[in-house]
């Protein structure tokens, strides 16, 4: 929490003119998460970390994505309270880096504090569905317990390559997905574009992303 008044933005904040819009929760939202959601075609409308559920959906929004931001997950108990709300209701959500945990917590995940963290713009990860490996670029020091997925709402949907940790989630009926590095690629390499436009097909197509 004391971060979070640090790096969320004070107000809600409008980028963009098209017609449909993503809410980015604001836990220190990277501008090129912004830029990413612009690119496939939606208005971005950027709120404190701390908007209530109420607030959210009175943008009703197509979807919704949980930023990036620093520090302690569990420390964000009104945005975990929100996303438990967005899944129940079925709302198209994305989480990103402190977000993929957030959401975790949301859907009965633990998380807990990695001895180094990952840090850098090389980190191979395992996407479980096409069982092909990504480079991701990473910045977090929490991650979500794999034990814990087992009792959890969620399948694992991205691996840690080089220590089995958990890179990404999927929720087992709603649509709700998380992935635990920086898919906008700034800086970085541009192989996990591609989760944007999951979340696309996630509020496009009424289904799952799952192929």
């Amino acid at each position: 929490e004391e971060f979070m008044d640090v790096v969320s933005t004070k107000s809600e904040q409008t980028y963009g003119k098209d017609k449909q819009s993503v809410v980015v929760v604001d836990t220190g939202a990277k501008n090129a998460i912004l830029r990413n959601i612009r690119e496939i075609g939606y208005k971005v409308i950027k709120v404190p970390w701390n908007t209530p559920i109420e607030k959210i959906l009175s943008y009703k929004p197509k979807g919704v994505v949980i930023s990036n931001g620093p520090g302690d997950p569990q420390k964000c108990p009104e945005t975990v309270e929100a996303v438990k709300s967005l899944i129940e209701k079925n709302i198209p959500t994305l989480g990103i880096c402190l977000g993929a945990q957030i959401i975790g917590l949301a859907g009965n995940a633990d998380t807990y504090k990695l001895k180094y963290g990952h840090r850098g713009q090389n980190k191979p990860c395992l996407n479980l569905d096409n069982n092909q490996v990504y480079v991701t670029s990473q910045n977090h020091g929490y991650c979500i317990n794999p034990e814990s997925l087992e009792k959890s709402d969620f399948d694992l949907w991205f691996s840690n390559t080089d220590d089995k940790t958990v890179e990404g989630i999927k929720h087992k009926k709603q649509k709700c997905i998380a992935v635990q590095f920086h898919p906008e690629a700034s800086p970085g390499p541009y192989d996990c574009k591609f989760v944007f436009e999951e979340l696309k097909n996630l509020m496009e197509e009424g289904k799952s992303a799952k192929k």
